[in-house]
């Protein structure tokens, strides 16, 4: 059975270490710190290198020991400025394929579209990456490092008791034992783990969606030449979406993002069924047609979810530790490293300028909400025919094509012009759905019942 913890590998205990952890393990002199930070993903290796650059003593507690495997490899323009303010951008130029668009194929004929981002409203990120999050993630989390952050590898997070005067962080050590740490604020980026907001019980399953995905790595996908060779494919098929992305060392990512119960469906391995659901999408299949698979396939049930709260007294939760939402537009690192940027101006008014501390922290919760839903308004129609019918026959109505590239872009967050033109290609897509009232209600019940599959949970 593979669980949502294939997502990311574990840094694994020997059998006399994992008793200790059972006993209690052995309790070591606690360490003081201002701000502990619980993931060093995107997010937390960001909020870490972002604090340790302002002077703040800052603790950076990651389970698993870099490089490890993560999935999600798609990076969008908007990153690049944040990289540039972090000082990593040719790292991570070494170690990136360059994307400057993104194609689109139909279900139902041999129609294909590819659009670039520099169609979008702002000209200056035409292009982004595609990266091995495994080496990406090495990169923040050392610059996380090298800015002076204390970053302890192999440490995993086992309580953080708030009932004292400071906040009381515990984690295990690789070795077993049990190390405490004494901070003034703790920053949860811990990923789909979401550390506090299980503690809280404030973690709820999206009710406006649900799905599941199934991926892995090939070798000798066919790839396109010259500038395009690195753009992103997304084929849709009966059961969802795939996607395609091409990576610098030769091997491309392939995975299929579906509804539950059709991943509950399974009969045969998760290996040959990865393969038949990928021959449901042929033009998909024709592109790998000479694939070798070089990866695990992993698999992930219905995952979903967002916190009722983003911060806290004390605490606040960034990237996937608050919400997490469908992959199709390949936003989770952008608004993992966003959320950093935001959240660290409220820390430091928390930690230095108290009487502003409020005021921040509202700004970084409004930031928090806004960015997930503004993608979920596509992400949630995303299989649904009037949807498809316009990214597959882009017009440029009322720049309706360039706010829509902005998004894409992950340009959402300074970009006031584009709201216009996003507002009349939501028109649009609502007066489609009206001119199709079969269709549109044929896709409603559908969607309907998958998302509230009773085996919405299940895993292959």
């Amino acid at each position: 059975m593979l669980t949502a913890d294939t997502m990311t590998e574990q840094a694994p205990l020997s059998s006399q270490n994992a008793q200790a952890a059972a006993d209690g393990g052995v309790e070591k002199a606690p360490i003081r710190t201002q701000v502990v930070v619980i993931g060093g993903g995107p997010a937390g290796s960001t909020a870490a290198a972002l604090l340790a650059r302002d002077g703040i003593q800052v603790t950076l507690l990651e389970k698993a020991v870099h490089p490890r495997f993560h999935i999600g490899e798609s990076l969008l323009p908007a990153n690049i400025p944040l990289l540039d303010k972090l000082g990593v951008r040719e790292q991570v130029e070494a170690i990136g394929m360059p994307k400057w668009g993104v194609e689109f194929n139909s279900i139902e004929s041999e129609m294909k579209t590819h659009i670039e981002f520099a169609e979008a409203f702002d000209k200056s990120m035409p292009y982004a990456y595609q990266v091995r999050r495994a080496d990406f993630d090495h990169i923040l989390i050392n610059n996380a490092r090298d800015k002076g952050a204390d970053v302890r590898e192999g440490c995993r997070v086992r309580e953080v008791d708030f009932s004292g005067k400071q906040v009381m962080v515990k984690a295990q050590q690789a070795d077993g034992s049990m190390q405490s740490y004494v901070a003034d604020y703790v920053i949860d980026a811990s990923g789909r783990d979401t550390f506090l907001a299980n503690q809280f019980k404030t973690k709820q399953k999206n009710k406006k969606h649900n799905s599941s995905a199934l991926y892995s790595h090939f070798t000798g996908v066919e790839r396109y030449e010259g500038k395009r060779e690195g753009d992103i494919s997304l084929f849709w098929f009966e059961h969802g979406w795939f996607w395609l992305i091409p990576l610098s060392d030769g091997t491309t990512s392939i995975g299929a993002v579906c509804w539950p119960h059709y991943l509950a469906s399974r009969k045969v391995s998760v290996e040959q069924f990865l393969m038949d659901t990928i021959a449901m999408a042929p033009k998909l299949a024709d592109r790998m047609k000479n694939a070798v698979r070089v990866g695990e396939v992993h698999a992930t049930g219905n995952y979903s979810y967002t916190s009722s709260k983003s911060y806290g007294d004390r605490y606040m939760l960034l990237g996937d530790a608050y919400a997490f939402i469908d992959p199709v537009f390949s936003s989770g690192v952008l608004l993992a490293m966003q959320s950093a940027f935001v959240g660290m101006d409220a820390v430091k008014a928390s930690l230095q300028v108290p009487q502003q501390a409020q005021a921040a922290l509202a700004r970084f919760d409004h930031h928090m909400r806004r960015g997930p839903s503004i993608f979920s308004w596509f992400i949630y129609r995303v299989t649904n025919p009037a949807m498809r019918f316009l990214f597959l026959n882009p017009r440029d109505f009322l720049q309706t094509k360039a706010a829509v590239m902005s998004v894409l872009a992950g340009d959402i967050f300074h970009n006031k012009a584009i709201w216009p033109s996003l507002y009349a290609f939501k028109g649009i897509y609502y007066i489609s759905s009206i001119f199709n009232p079969m269709r549109t209600l044929h896709a409603w019940r559908r969607r309907k019942m998958n998302i509230r599959d009773p085996e919405a949970g299940s895993m292959v």
